[in-house]
């Protein structure tokens, strides 16, 4: 017997749990129920039916994860999206050493400091030890990222072994570590990586907090006892208010998740304002008085963001994507061939809550004109989950029959398809494509680092490189502005250099003598080269860039010309 006490405690966090029953079979979640009098065999629809598999340790999943990561983290050097470099390690450079470059999202309100203060404390920290050289600025951040990732991966291991159990989470761990995106994004220090990770990990003790005391539910009576946790609610709601502040658009996801399980609890006054306001007003209070005193102003970031993202369609300055592009084409190519394993996953563990959290984010995002694959990332987890469950499923025939051995063969088949189609497309998307520009940074780095550099202008689309945060010198550069303009059809420099690079630069920078290297593309190069030559320009590297068009022309390397004199 529970003593009263205990049911009590359980029964505030299970309120919400019971209404769950008629959405998901009562085994989906935990082991399977016992054969039905006159001995028959439970259905083999569930992975929970699997025979037994030995858990893995939390530590050791733990280290297999860091591990992997840190390896992760040292083979991704490629350019992704300017945010990385321009939203986070640029305004956390500019922090820690007093230079750095606010794009106009910064200058208006739109960002946060949050995310870039962690980037600037690491920073300190090497600038203390005398490590802040060339290798260490560029590394350091996304090993950092890598830890968080690696909290990620364990916290979805975590939340599969909650939801399903141990088959399903090592199958899930296997899909999140083989997936070609997972590899290529997580440990970038965008703000979405970590969102992704706040949001499993939210996610997890969220669905500990709505256990049914009656085992009707996300987890088992038997699980309930080692899950029990009369916190996870609060630690939840925190997280989650903390992935907001990160980035304000999670909302959208916790929207659903709360909604969902606020029509069931009883005491709504309660949870309401006892959990949720109070928790999100000190994470908001928070935030905003850091913002305050980072910005030297009284600005509301979430405020600003929502209402220019969201309700004016700032975003769609960069560009407009059709409305089903999500679910048609930017998805597909995330999740890639996980896609038809996902599929089935959800089909057949009828876990209709998480898939619906999917298709919701996806639904959502898809209203916006301005669409990214790295916005929907935090979902991906969850889609890799489902298929970690289908894997489970097809293992669990092993010598079931005579059969078994073909049933087998197709699981290897299956895990041989995954590997060869997902490892080599992220070692080439990490390793080699888009590289030139991070590979012309670091280049520059070493050689102001050196003494050889005295000013560098990038004519190039405005934010193709990283900035400060890789050269690490207090160095006067200058790249084309493309701050977006009050007037419709106003073009900005990027706009204008493209059309008519030569003009351009005569009309704007007139003589060159006041910069010791220029960086370009081969594709504008053949542009402007007689009026390199003329300034007293000569070629002195080049760095591959990418083998296939991507945006405008192939831009197949990347070119420094230097001052004569400088050389």
């Amino acid at each position: 017997p529970i003593p009263s006490s205990a049911r009590s405690r359980a029964g505030e966090e299970s309120e919400s749990a019971a209404a769950m029953s008629h959405r998901r079979r009562p085994h989906a979640a935990g082991p399977p129920p016992p054969p039905e009098e006159g001995g028959g065999d439970p259905s083999p629809q569930s992975p929970g039916k699997a025979p037994r598999i030995r858990p893995w340790p939390e530590r050791r999943v733990l280290a297999l994860a860091l591990a992997f990561r840190a390896v992760n983290a040292l083979l991704v050097r490629t350019y992704f999206n300017p945010d990385e470099h321009w939203q986070c390690l640029e305004v956390a450079h500019r922090v820690a050493f007093g230079y750095g470059h606010l794009t106009w999202e910064w200058k208006r309100g739109l960002r946060g400091y949050l995310h870039p203060l962690i980037f600037a404390a690491l920073y300190k920290f090497l600038a203390f030890l005398h490590l802040d050289t060339p290798w260490f600025m560029v590394m350091a951040p996304r090993l950092l990222q890598s830890v968080f990732a690696a909290f990620g991966d364990l916290y979805l291991y975590k939340l599969s072994k909650l939801i399903f159990n141990e088959h399903v989470a090592q199958w899930t761990l296997f899909s999140q570590l083989v997936n070609w995106f997972m590899f290529f994004c997580i440990t970038r220090t965008l703000s979405n990586s970590l969102e992704t990770v706040l949001t499993v990990a939210g996610l997890y003790y969220w669905f500990i907090a709505i256990k049914s005391s009656k085992g009707i539910s996300v987890i088992s009576k038997q699980q309930a006892s080692s899950y029990q946790s009369p916190h996870s609610r609060k630690v939840a709601l925190l997280i989650a208010a903390l992935a907001c502040a990160i980035r304000p658009t999670s909302a959208i996801t916790w929207l659903y998740v709360g909604l969902l399980d606020f029509i069931y609890i009883k005491s709504k006054c309660r949870f309401l304002f006892l959990e949720v306001i109070p928790l999100g007003a000190i994470v908001l209070a928070a935030t905003t008085f850091l913002d305050w005193w980072m910005y030297g102003s009284r600005v509301i970031v979430p405020l600003n963001f929502l209402k220019f993202n969201l309700f004016s369609s700032g975003g769609d300055y960069y560009g407009t994507h059709v409305f089903h592009w999500y679910f048609t084409q930017g998805f597909p190519s995330m999740i890639w061939t996980f896609l038809p394993l996902s599929v089935f996953g959800v089909i057949k563990s009828r876990e209709w809550r998480l898939s619906g959290l999917i298709a919701w984010v996806l639904g959502v995002y898809s209203i916006l004109g301005h669409k990214e694959f790295r916005f929907v990332l935090p979902v991906l987890p969850l889609a890799l989950m489902f298929s970690g469950y289908f894997l489970a499923a097809m293992s669990q025939f092993k010598g079931k029959n005579l059969h078994g051995k073909r049933h087998f063969s197709r699981l290897q088949l299956s895990v041989i398809l995954l590997i060869i189609t997902n490892v080599p497309m992220a070692l080439y998307m990490s390793l080699f494509h888009q590289r030139g520009t991070e590979d012309v940074m670091f280049y520059l780095s070493k050689e102001a680092h050196n003494g050889r550099v005295k000013g560098v202008l990038f004519l190039m689309p405005c934010h193709s490189t990283p900035y400060y945060s890789t050269l690490h010198s207090s160095l006067p550069m200058r790249f084309l502005d493309c701050t977006p303009s009050d007037n419709k059809g106003t073009l900005d420099e990027s706009d204008r250099f493209l059309m008519n690079p030569l003009d351009f630069v005569g009309e704007v920078f007139g003589n060159l003598s006041s910069f010791s290297h220029i960086v370009l593309f081969e594709s504008e190069e053949r542009h402007v080269i007689q009026l390199l030559l003329h300034d007293s320009f000569q070629e002195v590297r080049r760095f591959f860039h990418s083998h296939f068009k991507i945006d405008r022309d192939l831009q197949s390397s990347v070119v420094v010309y230097s001052r004569r004199d400088v050389l």
